[in-house]
């Protein structure tokens, strides 16, 4: 069995990383985002990036970083609200942006690690999502072409792996890592947890070890809140 397990994220990145690159992230917010990968790229200095991921974290953090040292070139996204850097660079022409409806963008880098090309959707018929982009008739409905998203490097963030790379996510962890996962090239995860081959039951993994190339322990994680939303104190 292949080595799969690396002593920290600037190693498990060691070789993968190129100017001009294409990169599937998981993530939604600050929920299941694979940080000490995120911290490696920067540090890295890669620049040029095309990122595919549902948004760029918030101002300082996860994706945020990369915005921050102007490392990234293109944001293939859902949405841009949380993060005011994203927005400014978006609005003053620093960075380009393919906005994506959230599910097309799931289902975009789905098609794309399962080697489908293309698909028809009917979200954003008639809006400016489907600018420049194919339109055919099914049925009596019109339906737009959306390509399929293939990426030089998946980055995902998983709780607890086995030796070999099969994984499972937490919860709402779980988010965008799984189809992220299987877009990349090579994928690369970062997991709370590894336990020996054997010890996780098969049907509860949610991510086979084949997309699995390489992964760390990124524990201990300090777990950051994007909204604190505090009730004011009851007069006495």
């Amino acid at each position: 069995m292949a080595r799969k397990l690396y002593s920290d994220a600037a190693s498990a990145l060691d070789g993968l990383l190129f100017d001009g690159m294409t990169i599937c992230a998981g993530g939604f917010g600050l929920c299941g985002i694979p940080e000490r990968l995120i911290d490696a790229i920067r540090d890295a200095g890669t620049t040029g990036l095309t990122i595919a991921s549902n948004n760029a974290g918030i101002d300082g953090e996860g994706l945020g970083k990369l915005l921050r040292t102007r490392q990234v070139k293109k944001m293939i996204s859902s949405y841009v609200g949380e993060n005011k850097e994203f927005e400014r660079q978006y609005l003053s022409g620093e960075l380009e942006v393919e906005f994506c409806p959230q599910g097309t963008l799931a289902e975009r880098c789905r098609a794309g690690g399962a080697g489908i090309p293309g698909f028809y959707t009917k979200t954003g018929v008639g809006t400016q999502v489907a600018d420049g982009k194919e339109v055919k008739n099914f049925d009596g409905e019109d339906y737009i072409l959306e390509r399929g998203i293939r990426a030089d490097l998946s980055i995902i963030k998983g709780w607890k792996a086995d030796e070999s790379g099969n994984l499972v996510f937490r919860k709402t962890a779980r988010n965008f890592n799984q189809p992220m996962a299987t877009a990349g090239r090579i994928c690369v995860a970062e997991v709370e947890e590894v336990v020996p081959v054997g010890s996780l039951d098969p049907d509860q993994i949610h991510l086979p070890g084949i997309y699995v190339k390489r992964m760390i322990v990124g524990a201990p994680y300090d777990k950051k809140i994007e909204f604190r939303t505090v009730r004011e104190r009851a007069a006495a």
